[in-house]
């Protein structure tokens, strides 16, 4: 699109079904790969993804010519198959409905791009319910409890 400038940063966080930690490090690389190629694929970048064994976050650039929930939907959908035909795990894998995306000035970038590589660290002080409520409440979401991602089973 001629004349169309754009500067869009989203971290998108979304958890294993059920907050499973199904993420092993055994294949947590390779399925960041994986992600990491959907979003170059759709002419977006990706400036972090890290996680937990039980959800994960991206940091992306993102271009105007595609949905939020479009670039979602493929990252979550094909992620999930291409772990299940893989078969890395002995239980079929799906991700938890829904997803938090949170927009950014350029000027937090790498604040995010190292809270997101630091996870592990933030994770020894504070449960996911925890950070993704924190989440929420630092960008005035409004939201119903009966739709937050559910604790581990």
């Amino acid at each position: 699109m001629a004349n169309t400038y754009t500067q869009i940063h989203l971290q998108f966080v979304f958890a294993v079904k059920y907050r499973d930690g199904l993420i092993h490090s055994s294949f947590k690389d390779e399925l960041y790969q994986y992600i990491a190629g959907i979003i170059k694929n759709h002419n977006h970048k990706l400036l972090a993804i890290n996680g937990m064994p039980d959800h994960v976050h991206i940091l992306v650039g993102m271009r105007p010519t595609q949905s939020v929930s479009d670039l979602m939907q493929d990252i979550k959908g094909s992620s999930s198959k291409w772990i299940n035909e893989k078969r890395f795990l002995k239980v079929k894998f799906e991700w938890q409905e829904g997803y938090g995306a949170f927009s950014y000035a350029k000027s937090q970038v790498n604040t995010v791009i190292n809270y997101i590589r630091n996870q592990e660290q933030h994770h020894t002080v504070r449960s996911f319910n925890q950070e993704y409520l924190e989440f929420l409440a630092e960008f005035e979401v409004v939201y119903d409890e009966r739709y937050i991602f559910k604790a581990p089973i």
